[in-house]
């Protein structure tokens, strides 16, 4: 697979930064339940190195994934990142293995960015994303210090996690959006407002869960007999179909290994016809939604 590469997927301007279009999430770099340091840590490592040489130059993280060790691995991997655009996330803590729970205090946030631009090592995280918005803290006060701690040069770029499009438009209120991250794929279709909404802002729409495919891959379906005819795999194709909806797709597929690295990013080779776009459109359409691996 030494011809693949990301760069097939098309590229797209976040902020002021160009990336290829097909970039990775690095969630499944730590341990069971998003939590702790991972059984391979030599193969995650491995994986982490293999991105720039595939044309992989968008990573995702969070601080809460491990927590902290996800941003410590990335950094160990590919510090000084050269050509790489590093997003990271927070607001979102930990209490365990799959617990999560959103803590918005201003105080906090500042705190969350401090620590991630030490743990990355840089001056200024290039595209900072809240992870989640609090219920119990006013959305103004979240957004107000994230719009200080932009201008004082700690963020570059700001995105947003799990949101409505009410949400995306209060935020613009205080700084500009680069990009939203919601979970969406084939069968997860929710969010189709707020992809039409960033389309129509040219606002980075990162899925989450892209892969996702649910009863469409089982034996015997429309999906199947495609990759039958094809020779890639219903998850590569759901992926093509991901990249294909909107052209502010920047689907982020995670993996820790780096051989499934290798085919995802094999993905942004498949060229979907129109026709077979709206044949797995409908389908997905009508399919009971698959939940999702994590946050």
């Amino acid at each position: 697979m030494s011809d693949i590469n990301a760069a097939s997927s098309g590229q797209f301007t976040l902020g002021d930064i160009e990336i290829n279009r097909l970039g990775y999430g690095a969630m499944r770099i730590v341990g069971d339940g998003i939590w702790g340091p991972p059984k391979d840590r030599e193969g995650c490592l491995a994986t982490l190195r293999r991105l720039p040489e595939l044309g992989v130059n968008f990573i995702d993280t969070a601080d809460s994934y491990g927590p902290e060790i996800g941003e410590e691995l990335i950094r160990d991997a590919l510090y000084p990142y050269d050509g790489l655009l590093i997003a990271t996330k927070g607001g979102f803590v930990r209490h365990g293995e799959n617990k999560w729970a959103p803590v918005g205090r201003p105080e906090y946030l500042r705190h969350a960015v401090l620590m991630s631009l030490r743990r990355l090592n840089v001056e200024q995280i290039d595209l900072w994303q809240l992870h989640r918005i609090d219920p119990k803290v006013p959305q103004d006060e979240q957004f107000g210090v994230i719009q200080e701690m932009q201008k004082e040069g700690l963020i570059r770029h700001v995105g947003l996690s799990e949101v409505g499009v009410e949400q995306i438009k209060a935020a613009q209120k205080y700084f500009p959006v680069v990009s939203v991250q919601n979970m969406f794929n084939l069968v997860t279709r929710r969010y189709e407002d707020v992809v039409d909404y960033c389309s129509g802002q040219g606002i980075g729409f990162i899925p989450w869960f892209p892969l996702g495919a649910g009863d469409l891959a089982k034996p015997g379906s429309f999906l199947d007999r495609l990759a039958k005819k094809t020779g890639f795999t219903p998850s590569q194709i759901a992926l093509a179909w991901v990249l294909k909806r909107s052209r502010v797709m920047l689907p982020i597929p995670g993996t820790s290994k780096v051989k499934h690295l290798e085919e995802n990013v094999a993905a942004a080779d498949f060229e979907l016809s129109d026709a077979d776009y709206a044949e797995l459109d409908a389908l997905g359409h009508a399919a009971p939604e698959t939940p999702g691996p994590g946050a």
